[in-house]
């Protein structure tokens, strides 16, 4: 069996395009993926509760895993080198894309793949060092971290903000939110948005107007 699997990290991410890399990278091989295993979760999350887990574990020798990178199947060194150590020992082959790997039971593939995982944690973990030491010199230079105080609050940012008494008077009148909306030269969904953060989201029309979500 051929399997594809594919992994997102939040709702907000496509598979689309891992899912066209994968397909795309089997017909140059000649080979048809059998099987995709999609899923949207954090590589960091243990292997017992992703998707993932199940397909290695139903996985047999002669099968073949394709991923669109390695990082596709954690987000640590342990948790890579755990799986593609299993899959290696089940005979399984794993065809990894961007780093152009085909990893089997074999010791090229096993030092190959500790080597590039290890270069992944290693660079994380400069990063978060860099990033941490960058926010102790500033903090140590006194500069003020996070929103400088007396910055615009996320209501004054809104347009309709300066037009308060307008609005309001508008809408006691009864004028429709999207005449109002015209009147101000804003999109109705950002007078909508006012109402809400402003606390007049009583005033809004209908029930999907009541039950909408500041973006």
């Amino acid at each position: 069996m051929i399997y594809g699997y594919i992994r997102v990290s939040t709702e907000k991410q496509t598979v689309q395009n891992q899912q066209f890399e994968l397909t795309r990278f089997a017909k140059n091989k000649n080979i048809s993926i059998d099987h995709f295993v999609e899923e949207t979760i954090s590589g960091m999350a243990s292997l017992q509760s992703r998707k993932l887990g199940i397909l290695v574990k139903n996985l047999k020798k002669g099968d073949i895993l394709i991923i669109s990178e390695l990082s596709r199947l954690g987000r640590s060194l342990l948790q890579i080198m755990g799986l593609l150590n299993i899959c290696m020992e089940k005979g399984v082959i794993i065809y990894s894309i961007k780093e152009n790997y085909e990893l089997g039971d074999n010791i090229n593939s096993k030092v190959l793949a500790f080597a590039f995982s290890l270069s992944a944690e290693i660079e994380r973990q400069l990063i978060s060092q860099r990033t941490k030491e960058a926010l102790a010199r500033k903090k140590a230079e006194g500069i003020i971290l996070g929103r400088p105080k007396g910055s615009k609050s996320r209501l004054e940012c809104n347009p309709c903000y300066h037009a308060k008494d307008k609005i309001l008077a508008w809408d006691c009148k009864g004028e429709s939110h999207t005449k109002i909306a015209r009147r101000l030269g804003v999109h109705r969904d950002t007078l909508r948005r006012w109402f809400i953060i402003s606390g007049n989201d009583h005033l809004l029309k209908g029930k999907n107007y009541r039950n909408s979500k500041i973006d």
